[in-house]
């Protein structure tokens, strides 16, 4: 590991190993932080599959029920049957904070609540399969905002891990190994420098006795 192009003193020394100190800290901030995230994005991942299962579940008996209708009805008359509807429903968006990532959250809100709003036609030329597919449809309308919601939450907090993690390892294996070397590399040259400047004041000594006493101190 490189060690930094900084001056070998004691103030730079104490600048360090404050830095040090600070990185260390922060080191265990995002380790705890990515781990936290990690533990929620996995519960986010084991709730998306269950909901997806049960989405495509339904959905493929919903797909079911159109084909049956398709074969019994012709194609302008089912077309003409969902043309039009009478429900609406909205999606009202907001957002939660998990671990500094603002994930969105979808509430839903159905402009008409009356149960015969679902079927936007008449039952007097259409097949119950259709009625059924409808209703099938209508049933998994919020488990697909919520579906939306969940995956775009993963996406978001993959991101923020994969960010996080790259910082925690930018720490552990470069900047703090790097104040570390540094540290290591001031404090052996403040020795050193101590050493040699206890050597030049016994030699100054030794030299001003030999000229005071005419002797020299062994």
């Amino acid at each position: 590991m490189a060690v930094m192009n900084v001056n070998p003193t004691r103030m730079q020394l104490q600048k360090l190993k404050k830095q040090l100190t600070t990185a260390l800290r922060g080191h265990k901030m995002l380790k705890d932080k990515r781990d936290e995230l990690m533990r929620q994005f996995l519960d986010l991942v084991r709730q998306n599959m269950e909901l997806r299962i049960r989405i495509e579940e339904k959905l493929r008996k919903c797909n079911v029920n159109f084909a049956s209708a398709g074969a019994v009805m012709s194609s302008e008359m089912l077309s003409q049957s969902l043309l039009t509807t009478s429900q609406k429903m909205l999606a009202i968006p907001s957002s939660k904070n998990i671990m500094s990532v603002n994930v969105p959250i979808f509430s839903t809100e159905k402009r008409n609540n009356d149960s015969s709003a679902v079927y936007p036609y008449g039952f007097a030329f259409t097949s119950f399969e259709l009625d059924d597919a409808v209703t099938e449809l209508n049933e998994i309308a919020q488990e697909l905002v919520l579906l939306a919601q969940i995956e775009k939450s993963c996406e978001m907090m993959s991101i923020e891990i994969e960010k996080t993690r790259r910082r925690v390892n930018s720490l552990e294996h470069v900047l703090i190994p790097r104040y570390t070397e540094t540290i290591k590399y001031i404090s052996m040259k403040l020795e050193e420098n101590d050493r040699s400047s206890k050597a030049r004041l016994m030699k100054v000594k030794d030299m001003l006795l030999e000229q005071a006493h005419h002797y020299s101190e062994q």
